[in-house]
């Protein structure tokens, strides 16, 4: 694979001057573009030691606009990222529409590092690529341009561009012990980089592999390579607006909104197999909850002497309860220790990254709880019946959630997920006391009644939504929550034991 990389290819100083100057001011061109775009630049450096990472992205920085530039490099992780999972810290620092990320010591190196030192074997290794494909693809279907750089050097080559580094006092300090060590396994890291290029080349992210001895001939692939990767992408991102275009066009024109076929629209749905006659009140509804508040309360010490630590997800419909579900649930927990977040529409910021960006952010810490108070699931409820996004990304957008919780199960945390139950009828009822009640009237809005006409359309999508994403290490619970008190009751029940069961019963503080 790498051969053609090794074949001693230069650029003379007249030739790069010569083309330097129309490249520089290509490139600028282009980022200021960029700037009012609909997506991000993610441009990706790895390879030998020695082979020009550094000295091409501080090039990238001097010839474009640093302003509209993210560079980050990453090493062994901080205590922070240590206490989340793994991805979250690429999550963070991913750029926002309009920008361009350089990315050094990313996502490869640790899967990389660890099968050269062989303390993950080839299948490990390839699962560890998968997850990467699967990251990659979620960034490119929203939009993002992916390029990765392989930037190689023969092994005669690495040696003799690490002695000569070290021979200039300037450059010395950037020749490690550890650089050595990487270049007496050689042979290993260039079979381990073989393989991981042969798994991880995709179309929507494709390697390029740079000879890196010479150090015009590869700036120039690489700014030659960005501006074409740009310019094309540009041009892609137009058609697709253009046929997105004539498809709402043809819809409008035919006069008929997204909703669900009638044939599937008639069919019962997972929500109304509930029973909605459930409840539990007076004396036995302060007992079961005082019960559970006290059970919560010693469960969560206990995670949070482990470092676990809980994600808990509710959606529902409008005044279904979930505001007083969480208060009750809360109030066994100690305040530090706990963050609600409320969702509502996206914030401009937030609107500039991938949708999954805003969730990513919040993911605490080791032993914290986070209440997520509707969440990531809008993209397949209101986005999908309202039509803030293509039936394609709504659809797509199951598996996403999917593999966005299960790293966060795998990592240890604890997810539990609510889904409020209401029927129309108690719905109705509780609009109708919001408006007669002074400091209730705020919760009432004109959305809420425009959201219960498409009241089919929403139980489909939640119908689909259950059936897709409900999973063993994610489950879904259906709350019946015509009764408040059945409702604040069950979810607290099912909260502890999800604790319960990721802890095993701890045991019973002696009486002292």
């Amino acid at each position: 694979m790498f051969e053609a990389a090794e074949l001693g290819r230069k650029i003379s100083r007249e030739d790069f001057d010569a083309m330097a100057p129309g490249l520089r001011t290509e490139l600028l061109d282009l980022q200021q573009q960029l700037r009012e775009a609909d997506f991000p630049v993610i441009v990706l450096f790895a390879g030998v030691d020695g082979a020009g990472k550094n000295e091409t992205v501080n090039l990238l920085n001097e010839w474009m606009d640093p302003r509209w530039i993210v560079t980050r490099a990453y090493g062994a992780a901080s205590d922070e990222e240590r206490e989340r999972p793994e991805y979250w810290r690429y999550w963070r620092d991913l750029p926002p529409k309009g920008k361009v990320g350089l990315f050094m010591s990313s996502w490869y190196h640790h899967p990389l590092i660890d099968r050269v030192n062989e303390k993950i074997s080839g299948p490990e290794l390839d699962e560890q690529l998968e997850r990467i494909v699967h990251f990659e693809k979620t960034l490119a279907d929203e939009g993002a341009l992916i390029l990765k750089f392989w930037m190689h050097l023969s092994e005669k080559a690495q040696k003799k561009r690490l002695k000569s580094l070290e021979k200039d006092e300037l450059t010395a300090w950037q020749v490690t012990a550890q650089d050595w060590q990487h270049w007496e396994m050689y042979d290993k890291f260039v079979a381990a980089a073989e393989r991981m290029i042969m798994h991880t080349s995709k179309g929507h992210a494709p390697w390029q592999i740079v000879e890196g001895a010479d150090p015009r001939y590869r700036y120039a692939v690489v700014l030659q390579t960005l501006k074409e990767a740009i310019t094309k992408h540009f041009a892609k991102r137009d058609a697709v607006k253009k046929v997105n275009a004539e498809i709402k066009d043809k819809a409008k024109a035919k006069g008929k909104k997204a909703a669900e076929p009638s044939v599937l629209a008639s069919q019962p749905s997972i929500l109304s197999s509930l029973d909605m006659t459930q409840s539990v009140e007076g004396a036995e509804y302060n007992q079961a909850l005082q019960e559970q508040r006290a059970r919560l309360a010693h469960l969560y010490h206990a995670a949070k002497e482990r470092g676990v630590s809980t994600a808990l997800v509710f959606e529902g419909w409008d005044a279904a309860g979930k505001g007083g579900t969480i208060r009750r649930l809360t109030n066994a927990l100690n305040a530090r220790d706990y963050q609600v977040i409320p969702i509502a529409a996206p914030t401009e910021e937030e609107r500039a990254q991938h949708y999954l960006w805003r969730f990513w952010r919040h993911i605490a810490r080791s032993g914290r709880v986070t209440v997520f108070d509707r969440s990531w699931y809008g993209r397949v409820l209101v986005e999908r019946v309202e039509g803030f996004c293509t039936e394609e990304a709504w659809r797509r957008a199951y598996g996403e959630i999917v593999d966005f919780e299960k790293q966060l199960t795998d990592h240890g945390i604890v997810m539990c997920k609510f889904w409020l139950h209401i029927t129309a009828e108690e719905q109705l009822a509780r609009f109708n006391a919001r408006g007669e009640i002074e400091y209730k009237k705020w919760k009432l809005t004109d959305e809420d009644w425009r959201n219960r006409e498409q009241w089919g359309a929403y139980e489909q999508a939640v119908n689909d939504m259950v059936e897709r994403t409900s999973t063993t290490n994610a489950p879904w619970t259906l709350v019946e929550a015509n009764s408040k008190n059945f409702a604040r009751v069950k979810v607290m029940r099912t909260v502890a034991d999800a604790l319960e069961a990721a802890l095993g019963k701890p045991g019973k503080k002696k009486k002292t």
